[in-house]
């Protein structure tokens, strides 16, 4: 049969999450922009975030069956591993009928049955790791791949070599909807405010909605502050009618799809230390306030925050040490310390590797990139 296709057919597998999907969907923009002619397929989760956010950036998106097999009783672990079994035959059967030409995981459990299928079948396959220290599936995944990804030069069991490549992490374009659209979130913000950006991540941080709440009507009283707070979808509520309530000068919501415009604007950012994040914050050159997440596979948070905190681009505090206090008196400081705040950005904006995406689709695409950077 004579095959017509007009570009390669790439699979992308993974996500649930933001810090692994938003790398994959920059990858997407990227193949898209450099050869039109490429089909990219998603394969992961049904999660909520995963499915309507690759519905609004206009990917196709196929789901399998997976679970983390790390934790839990003896009973689910078996469970979990008959599972693989079932989900690499999903894989088999996607990658036939898409005709996949080349599988990238970008982690979660999900990109272990498409990466080990790809092998099966013979296709090119990669890897990308967000973090300084990698997850078990992407362990047990760099084994098996043609080609490793690293955000991170140091990243914990990946030395770079023939076959591992330190590019950064590949970020995303604003999604279609939103490309030329004004930020929505931003029309209540004057050009000579002080904005704060609080976020715990797209799904949420308890302890850094806690403090801030503690800290914000403290700081409300600083002339010209502003606050933009992703709150995520299960304080939403709680936390939105808190401000009103208060009529405290915060913008709050559960997930904000305008955010590459929110951190252009703002001054500051309090945040986890997901590599996403942090890649973002390193485009941007944005000082930031750094709470890693302390129960994040193998406190993998805590290694990223620690590659910018030792080169003066950021704060860092231990989630088990943050008040309302220390963040009121942080962000206070900050305000009232340009030079300082400066120093971090440009601290910052030297530990960016703005072209991960370009490099990443330029290897699928078997063309030369500058961006590739390994090791003998």
């Amino acid at each position: 049969m004579t095959d017509n296709r007009t570009g390669k057919h790439v699979i992308i597998a993974g996500g649930k999450t933001g810090g692994h999907l938003f790398p994959g969907i920059a990858v997407a923009q990227a193949l898209e922009k450099l050869e039109p002619g490429t089909r990219i397929l998603f394969v992961g989760t049904d999660a909520p975030f995963e499915v309507n956010t690759l519905r609004r950036y206009g990917f196709d998106h196929r789901t399998i069956i997976s679970r983390p097999i790390k934790g839990g009783s003896m009973l689910n672990k078996a469970w979990s591993a008959a599972l693989v079994g079932v989900s690499l035959l999903q894989a088999l059967y996607i990658l036939v009928r898409f005709r996949a030409d080349f599988i990238l995981g970008v982690g979660g459990f999900s990109s272990f049955a498409l990466v080990l299928a790809g092998r099966i079948l013979g296709r090119r396959t990669a890897i990308q790791e967000q973090n300084a220290i990698p997850g078990m599936t992407n362990r047990m995944l760099a084994r098996i791949a043609d080609t490793v990804f690293l955000t991170f030069e140091h990243t914990r069991g990946l030395p770079l070599n023939h076959k591992t490549f330190w590019v950064g992490n590949p970020t995303r374009q604003p999604e279609i909807s939103n490309e030329k659209a004004p930020s929505a979130t931003l029309a209540n913000v004057n050009p000579d405010d002080f904005l704060v950006l609080v976020t715990g991540g797209s799904q949420g941080a308890a302890s850094i909605n806690k403090a801030f709440t503690d800290a914000v009507e403290k700081l409300e009283h600083i002339e010209g502050i502003r606050f933009i707070h992703q709150t995520g979808k299960h304080s939403e509520d709680e936390m939105t009618k808190f401000y009103k309530n208060k009529n405290l000068p915060v913008t709050a919501g559960a997930f904000f799809h305008d955010m590459p415009a929110i951190q252009d604007r703002a001054d500051l950012v309090v945040a986890r230390a997901g590599a996403g994040t942090l890649t973002e914050l390193a485009i941007k050159g944005k000082p930031a306030i750094l709470i890693p997440f302390p129960y994040a596979a193998d406190d993998h948070q805590t290694a990223n925050a620690k590659n910018l905190t030792d080169r003066g681009a950021a704060l860092m505090v231990a989630d088990k040490e943050l008040t309302g206090d220390l963040l009121c008196e942080l962000i206070t400081d900050l305000k009232n310390n340009p030079e300082k705040r400066q120093a971090m950005a440009a601290a910052m904006k030297k530990t960016a590797m703005p072209h991960g995406a370009n490099a990443v689709a330029s290897h699928i695409l078997e063309r030369e990139h500058d961006a590739l950077k390994g090791g003998n």
